[in-house]
């Protein structure tokens, strides 16, 4: 798509004068300390295969505009699903006479039914009979590799983002493809059941991910997890050495640490990081960043939702915090510049400082001399759901596969076990840092106040020398 495409998309089809879209825009926000119009263009498809069955496809189209003002912390925004001059300076009239009311008021007119990654839609590059067919041939390559498949889900997702973002007198444009593969595999054996799933994905064409070799690789994985998991004996608890796996693991410090980040808990002063920038507040040599710029990664953005470019963001640098992630809004009641984390679900949602792809840095340490530091202990490579609350950055997580650690030597597989604790006080437990930094595969999802974004996490292998595992055994 180029910027001919995305006019026909957002004026052209609708009849709509850009010039007159500025002087309303510009007219709608002289007397604010900011905002934007946010256009929107999207389309998604999902296919579900479970119990040898399709059992839904999900096509959707969505489309619309959000006129959003600000003045100090009070905002005013209107979202409609029609995008024409008339109902873009009626959402204009609304926003001039009540962003000053000191209140926030979010109002839906209508309801609606280049660098990093490439300018496709993935959608339509492979057709529907083929990506039915595919889920097919996954459901019965993983059944015939063990007589012990209960049951095969299978996803298939993706979706082409088109976003304009008009402010300033300028006009900013992103086209976001997404790609998504899941494959959850359910065993019984003797009357035990267990599961194991993987995935993979990323802003790309859907050939990236579900060529032959590549979706047998998640199959085989998915399988692999489900049978290490039916010889898996109780997890252990109690305090004791944790070590991380590279990767997916990750999903712990975003959740634990990158949300008390987010800079809006940090204006509010609800975090537990609130007023500690320059102050030690993880081992020395822990490095973490938000970093939006990886090309074809589930998390990276060209621009964010405010039009602002993306970026690379210390955010702790050997183990001192120097920075928060930042929108427009909450950087400038902060003093202090946006950081390119203004992200937002739809045209429907206000923007908010979300994470885009957050990592911890690598160490010096092999994952070999990691584990062999460790006389008794648990190596977690995978994790399941988990909770954190924001505030105090207090989280209990469950893993999904794990093992023990005997003597320097991975050992048995162990199920149930949870990780409990508070991210800074883990942060600072953190002894060896691994140099084999792994980002997750793409599958990564984050919830805030009800907005669902694609995001990226990772890390290397970690020691963690004191922490509190849940198990069954004591």
């Amino acid at each position: 798509m180029n910027k001919m495409d995305l006019d026909q998309i957002f004026f052209t089809q609708n009849n709509v004068d850009i010039n007159s879209i500025h002087k309303i825009v510009n007219n709608a926000l002289k007397n604010s300390d900011g905002g934007e119009l946010f256009l929107e263009f999207c389309q998604s498809e999902s296919l579900f295969l479970d119990n040898n069955m399709l059992k839904h496809i999900d096509l959707n189209t969505r489309k619309g505009f959000g006129l959003r003002s600000f003045c100090g912390d009070s905002v005013s925004f209107v979202c409609s699903s029609e995008i024409s001059e008339k109902e873009i300076s009626n959402a204009a009239s609304i926003v001039r006479s009540s962003v000053h009311a000191n209140q926030t008021n979010l109002i839906n007119l209508k309801k609606g039914s280049d660098v990093l990654y490439p300018s496709i839609n993935p959608i339509g590059e492979t057709n529907l009979t083929a990506k039915i067919k595919l889920l097919n041939e996954v459901n019965e390559y993983i059944r015939s590799k063990n007589s012990y498949v209960k049951q095969v889900k299978a996803t298939l997702s993706g979706e082409c983002q088109v976003i304009q973002v008009i402010k300033n007198n300028k006009r900013l444009s992103d086209i976001r493809p997404l790609v998504r593969f899941n494959v959850l595999v359910i065993l019984e054996k003797n009357g035990r059941t267990e599961r194991g799933s993987a995935g993979h994905g990323g802003r790309d064409y859907y050939g990236k991910f579900i060529s032959e070799n590549k979706w047998q690789s998640i199959a085989d994985q998915a399988l692999e997890q489900a049978l290490i998991n039916l010889e898996a004996v109780s997890s252990p608890a109690g305090e004791m050495t944790v070590v991380l796996g590279s990767g997916w693991p990750g999903i712990l410090l975003h959740e634990a640490v990158g949300h008390g980040l987010e800079g809006d808990f940090n204006r509010k002063k609800v975090s537990v990081f609130s007023d500690s920038i320059g102050k030690q507040v993880a081992a020395k040599g822990i490095t973490v960043v938000d970093d939006g710029t990886i090309p074809n990664v589930r998390g990276s953005i060209n621009i964010d939702d405010e039009g602002t470019p993306s970026n690379y963001n210390i955010l702790i640098e050997d183990g001192i915090l120097s920075n928060y992630m930042q929108d427009t809004m909450n950087a400038k009641l902060m003093g202090i510049n946006p950081t390119g984390n203004g992200r937002r679900a739809s045209y429907k949602e206000v923007v908010m400082p979300r994470m885009t792809n957050t990592y911890m840095l690598p160490g010096i340490y092999t994952q070999e001399e990691i584990v062999s530091s460790v006389n008794k202990g648990l190596y977690m490579v995978n994790f399941g759901g988990g909770q954190v609350d924001i505030t105090s950055g207090k989280f209990v997580f469950s893993s999904s596969e794990a093992y023990l650690i005997e003597n320097g030597k991975i050992t048995q597989p162990v199920k149930g076990a949870t990780l409990i604790g508070d991210g800074p006080t883990v942060l600072k437990k953190v002894s060896m840092v691994g140099n084999d930094l792994k980002l997750d595969t793409g599958v990564g999802t984050c919830s805030k106040n009800g907005q669902d974004l694609p995001v990226g996490v990772g890390q290397p292998t970690l020691k963690i020398d004191s922490i509190t595992v849940g198990g069954t055994e004591v």
